[in-house]
C-alpha cells in the first residue's frame, strides 16, 4: 500500500493556520482506510458482542495477539441463520472504516459465519442428505409439466426482477397466458414460511396447471429461504407441478432438486413453459388451410349426394297421407284394447271385493272383545275377594303375634334385663357384682351397674 500524502499536511514546519481540526483529520483517515482497502474476509473470536435494541450488532473480533472493534446493521444480520456468541470462532467479510467519534477505526460486516465450512453449508447439505434419504428428489414423484399451460401461478416478490422477467418473456411468446402472483418475500427469516403458504394457497386456489417458484440472484444467504425443509415439503405436496427458478444458472438450492422441473433463471422457466406464439399461429395457419380444403371436398360430396336423393325423392305428400292411414288405424286399436283391459280390470275388482267381506275378520273381532270384556270383570272380582281374604287372615296372625311378643309383657309393667354382651339375663348366677346391664321397657331403655347380688 502507497503512502498516503494530503496537499493541506506537510511534514515541515509552516504556520499554524496549515493545522488540520480533529475533525477533518477522522474524515481524511476514514476516507483513506475505505478506499484502500475493498471487501475483506477477517477470521477471528467474538467478544463483548452487544446486541443493540436497534438490532445492530457491536462486537469485538481478536485473536491471540490483537483485536479490532466491528459494528454489523440491523438490515445485514436479520438475514442470518447464525447468531453471534461470545467465544465463537468466526468469518466475517467487512469493510474497514473509521468511527470519527472516537478516532477507532473498525469493520463493517454485511456477512458472518461460523469457522471453517460455513454454517449455512453445513446445513444445506445436512438437509440435502435428509432429504434425499427421504426421497423426496426420487424422479418417481415428479409431475410433468403440461406442454400448453392454461393458467401460470408465479410465486416470488411482487418487487423483484423475477416476475418482471417472466412476464417480459410471455409477452413476447405467450401474451394470451393468464397469470395469477402468490405474492411472498424472498429472503429474510420470514420468507420461508410465506412460500410455502403461497403454494398451498395457490393449490387451494385451483385455477393454476402449473406453478414457477423463485427469485432473482443473490448470496447464499440471500437465497437461503428456497434451501428450508418447510419450502421443500410444501414444493413436493403440491399437486399442481412446479418449476424451481431460483438465483442464477451456477446457483443450486433444495427446491431445485424437490422441484418436478428446474430452470437455471426465472426468464428461463418462463420460456420453457410457454410455446412460441409465432410457431402456434404457422401451425393454426396450417391447420385452418387445412380444414378450409377439407370442408371444400366434403362439401362437393354432400351436394353431389343431395342431387342424387332428390332424384329419388317421393313427394312427402303421399308418405304423410299413408302414415295418417295408418296412425288413425293403430288409434282405433289401441282404444279397443283400453276398453278391454278396462272391463277385466273391473270385473276382478268385484271379485276381489266379494272375497274380501267374505274373509272379514270384523264378526270374529266382536265376540273376542266381548270375551274379552267378560274375562276382565271376573279377574276384577276374583283379586278383590282375594285381597279381601289375605287382609283379614294378616289382620288375625298380627293379634296373635302380639300377644306373645315380648313388648307387649313389656306393657304390663315387666322388664327385661340384658348383660353386655346383648344376652337376656334368667338366673342370678350369671350376673356379678360392678357388671353393667342393661334393662329394657316399653318405652325405653337405661344402663345400671350392679352393686349387690341378692340370690334366694
Amino acid at each position: 500500500m502507497q503512502p498516503y500524502s494530503h496537499p493541506q499536511y506537510s511534514t515541515s514546519s509552516g504556520p499554524a493556520n496549515n493545522a488540520l481540526s480533529v475533525t477533518e483529520l477522522n474524515r481524511q483517515v476514514k476516507s483513506l482506510l475505505e478506499s484502500s482497502f475493498l471487501t475483506i474476509h477477517v477470521e477471528g473470536e467474538l467478544s463483548n458482542v452487544v446486541k443493540a435494541s436497534s438490532g445492530h450488532w457491536y462486537f469485538t473480533l481478536k485473536d491471540k495477539d490483537a483485536q479490532v472493534r466491528c459494528a454489523m446493521f440491523r438490515n445485514r444480520n436479520q438475514y442470518l441463520k447464525y447468531q453471534a456468541k461470545n467465544g465463537d470462532k468466526v468469518v466475517v467479510r467487512a469493510k474497514v472504516s473509521l468511527y470519527p467519534g472516537r478516532g477507532d477505526y473498525q469493520l463493517i460486516c454485511d456477512y458472518m459465519e461460523e469457522s471453517g465450512v460455513g454454517s449455512l453449508q453445513q446445513a444445506y447439505e445436512a438437509l440435502k442428505l435428509k432429504l434425499q434419504q427421504q426421497g423426496l428428489f426420487d424422479p418417481a414423484f415428479k409431475k410433468p409439466i403440461p406442454t400448453h399451460p392454461k393458467h401460470l401461478g408465479v410465486i416470488t416478490s411482487p418487487t423483484g426482477a423475477a416476475v418482471h422477467d417472466i412476464l417480459t418473456v410471455l409477452k413476447r411468446r405467450f401474451p394470451s397466458l393468464p397469470v395469477t402472483l402468490f405474492p411472498t418475500a424472498v429472503q429474510g427469516n420470514e420468507a420461508a414460511a410465506q412460500i410455502a403458504n403461497a403454494i398451498r394457497l395457490a393449490n387451494e386456489d385451483g385455477r393454476c396447471d402449473v406453478l414457477i417458484v423463485g427469485r432473482g440472484g443473490g448470496s447464499l444467504e440471500d437465497l437461503w429461504p428456497f434451501n428450508e425443509e418447510i419450502v421443500a415439503q410444501s414444493i413436493f405436496d403440491s399437486e399442481i407441478p412446479v418449476i424451481s427458478a431460483v438465483g442464477h444458472e451456477t446457483d443450486v438450492s433444495i427446491a431445485d432438486f424437490v422441484a418436478d422441473m428446474r430452470a437455471p433463471t426465472p426468464s428461463a422457466a418462463a420460456e420453457l413453459i410457454s410455446p412460441d406464439q409465432q410457431q402456434i399461429l404457422l401451425r393454426l395457419q396450417q391447420i385452418h388451410q387445412r380444414l378450409t380444403d377439407a370442408w371444400k371436398r366434403s362439401h362437393q360430396q354432400r351436394q353431389q349426394q343431395l342431387q342424387w336423393t332428390r332424384a329419388r325423392l317421393r313427394h312427402p305428400g303421399d308418405k304423410l297421407k299413408e302414415q295418417a292411414q295408418k296412425l288413425d288405424d293403430l288409434e282405433l286399436r289401441m282404444q279397443r284394447a283400453v276398453r278391454h283391459i278396462i272391463e277385466r280390470k273391473k270385473q276382478h275388482h268385484t271379485q276381489l271385493q266379494q272375497r274380501y267381506l267374505r274373509c272379514s275378520p270384523l264378526p270374529r273381532i266382536t265376540a273376542e272383545q266381548r270375551r274379552m270384556n267378560e274375562l276382565q270383570h271376573r279377574l276384577t272380582t276374583l283379586v278383590h275377594n282375594t285381597l279381601k281374604q289375605n287382609s283379614l287372615k294378616l289382620s288375625g296372625l298380627a293379634a296373635t303375634l302380639n300377644s306373645v311378643s315380648p313388648l307387649a309383657t313389656l306393657d304390663r309393667g315387666y322388664a327385661i334385663v340384658q348383660d353386655e354382651a346383648g344376652k337376656v339375663i334368667q338366673d342370678i348366677n350369671n350376673i356379678a357384682t360392678d357388671n353393667t346391664v342393661e334393662t329394657r321397657l316399653s318405652n325405653g331403655r337405661f344402663l345400671s351397674k350392679v352393686t349387690q347380688v341378692i340370690k334366694e
